[in-house]
This record gives C-alpha cells, sequence and structure tokens, in this order.
C-alpha cells in the first residue's frame, strides 16, 4: 500500500517545530546574541522583608561618639534681610523648588548655619579648626600630572609672547613706514624749496646763495619777515652781470629790425628819386652800364687788331 504524503501544513508545523527546538537548544547554550530575539519578564513581585531591612539597618547604625560622626541636623533657615534679622520664610513651602536661585541660596544658608552651630562645640571638644601653618597635606595630583599642566601653561605663556611680539612688531612697522613717509616727503619738500630759490637766484629776483650751504631755515626766515624789502628789480642776474663786465655787451641780437617810434618819426635817409626810380637804374632793366655779349665782343676784339 502507498502510505500518504504528508499535507503542506503538517509540514509546515514541523518545520516549525524543528526551528523552534533549535532556537531553544541555542539560547540555552548562550549562542544567540542580545538583540534578536526580546525575553518577555513577568511583572516583579514587591517583597517586604522587614527582617532583612532592620539586620541592614542595624548594620550601618554604629554607635560612635558625636566627633567621629560630625552629623548635624537642622531646619530650613530663614532668609535675612537688613540690619535687623527678621525671618521671611518660616517654612519649608516658602522655598520655590522650581526655582534655582532661590533652591540654591537656601542649601547655602543652611549649610552656613550648620558651621555656625558646630563650630563652639568643637571648640568645646577642643578640635582645632584651622589647619596649622606647618602643615602638609598630600597632593592630590602627581608630579609628572602636575609637570604637564606646568608645561602646557609655559607653552601657553611663549604664544602669547609670541602673538605680542608680532603685534608690537606690526605696529613699530606701520610707525616706520609712517615716519619714512613723513621724512621722504620733508625731503620733497626741501628740494622744492631749493629748486624754486635756484629758479629765482637765474632769474635775478635773489642774489644769494644760501640755499647752496644748506641752511633752508635762515633762506625760509628771510623770505617771510623781510619779503617786501628784498623784492629787486628786474634784471640780468649777478651771473649775467659778471660776464657782461668780463667780456663786455656784444649789443642787441634780437629785434633789430623792428621799428621804434623813433626810427619811424625820421625821415632823414628818405630819397625822392631813389624811391620813384629816378634815380640809379635797379637791377634787372637794360642800362648803358650792361655788359656785350660773346659774339659783340669778338668782333670788338677784331677791330682792334
Amino acid at each position: 500500500m502507498d502510505t500518504p504524503l504528508p499535507s503542506g501544513s503538517d509540514s509546515d508545523s514541523e518545520e516549525s517545530l524543528v526551528t523552534d527546538r533549535e532556537l531553544q537548544d541555542a539560547f540555552s547554550q548562550g549562542l544567540l546574541k542580545p538583540g534578536l530575539n526580546v525575553v518577555l519578564e513577568g511583572p516583579k513581585k514587591a517583597v517586604n522583608n522587614v527582617n532583612g531591612l532592620k539586620q541592614c539597618l542595624a548594620e550601618f547604625r554604629r554607635d560612635l561618639e558625636w566627633v567621629e560622626r560630625l552629623d548635624v541636623t537642622l531646619g530650613p533657615v530663614p532668609e535675612v534681610s537688613g540690619p535687623h534679622t527678621t525671618p521671611q520664610n518660616k517654612d519649608r513651602k516658602a522655598v520655590d523648588p522650581e526655582d534655582d536661585f532661590q533652591r540654591e541660596m537656601s542649601f547655602y544658608r543652611q549649610a552656613q548655619a550648620a558651621v555656625l552651630a558646630v563650630l563652639p562645640r568643637l571648640h568645646q571638644l577642643k578640635v582645632p579648626t584651622k589647619r596649622p601653618t606647618d602643615y602638609f597635606a598630600e597632593m592630590a595630583k602627581s608630579d609628572q600630572q602636575m609637570q604637564k599642566i606646568r608645561q602646557k601653561l609655559q607653552a601657553k605663556q611663549a604664544a602669547m609672547e609670541k602673538s605680542e611680539k608680532a603685534k608690537q612688531l606690526r605696529a613699530l612697522r606701520k610707525y616706520g613706514k609712517k615716519v619714512q613717509t613723513e621724512v621722504l616727503q620733508k625731503r620733497q619738500r626741501e628740494k622744492t624749496h631749493m629748486m624754486n630759490a635756484i629758479k629765482k637766484y637765474q632769474k635775478g629776483f635773489s642774489d644769494k646763495l644760501d640755499f647752496l650751504e644748506g641752511d633752508q631755515k635762515r633762506v625760509a626766515q628771510s623770505s617771510k619777515g623781510g619779503a617786501k624789502g628784498q623784492q629787486m628789480k628786474k634784471g640780468p642776474n649777478a651771473k649775467r652781470r659778471y660776464k657782461n663786465q668780463k667780456f663786455g655787451f656784444g649789443g642787441k641780437k634780437k629785434g633789430t629790425k623792428w621799428n621804434t617810434r623813433e626810427s619811424y618819426d625820421d625821415v632823414s635817409s628818405f630819397r625822392a628819386k631813389t624811391a620813384h626810380g629816378k634815380g640809379l637804374k635797379r637791377p634787372g632793366k637794360k642800362g648803358s652800364n650792361k655788359r656785350p655779349g660773346k659774339r659783340t665782343r669778338e668782333k670788338m676784339k677784331s677791330r682792334a687788331r
């Protein structure tokens, strides 16, 4: 007989059973990684173990003296304002827990009150509350760590000094450029003043050579103070006068044919015959004094022989 084949639902159930078993085996062996499966835990049961709590409290509690414990319990300290101490907040509800500043001030006042309450008690027990002058405490950081901090601070200080020096150098460069520009401008002004003095000397407006000696102040003072008294008449300069005195005056070279008022009025050299062609024959016209031609001169020679 042929055995019936299992249906699709039966095969799926068998595969699911196999996979579930494999997963259970892997979970029991710890082969599954977290995140692949979510373990659903049941609700926790609240346990009120009174005996265990009392045992823990007995372990924590120690019958020690107050000097060993130094515990102080104080209530809320009211805020004090003005010269007279008048409490403003007497209960905890007066302090708003949502206000950070008010809450921190409440902690500060409570700690301060605790210190003021404990100090007299410590003095009664003859417990010193101030550090002696020869007290040496162990450093919280090692020497190596402090050496690293020192090196870091030194590097930071060196960088700041370098930056400051760079700023000073930039400022000095700017100042140097400014001074250099002023010096160049001053030289240009002196050069312009000297060129103007040379031009005045060449044109005869001044006969002093003080500018050649570099005495610019005296020239400036003389030009400002005695400008009116030093205005000279127009004429040849000192160099021209010296040459005229040494070599003599050669006469006027330009404008010799220009008419003047005197030459225009002078008619003594006027000749009417010469002016109207009645005098001597003008060149270009035939006259008795014209040279005979070549053939005429030959005939004259033959006749003379």
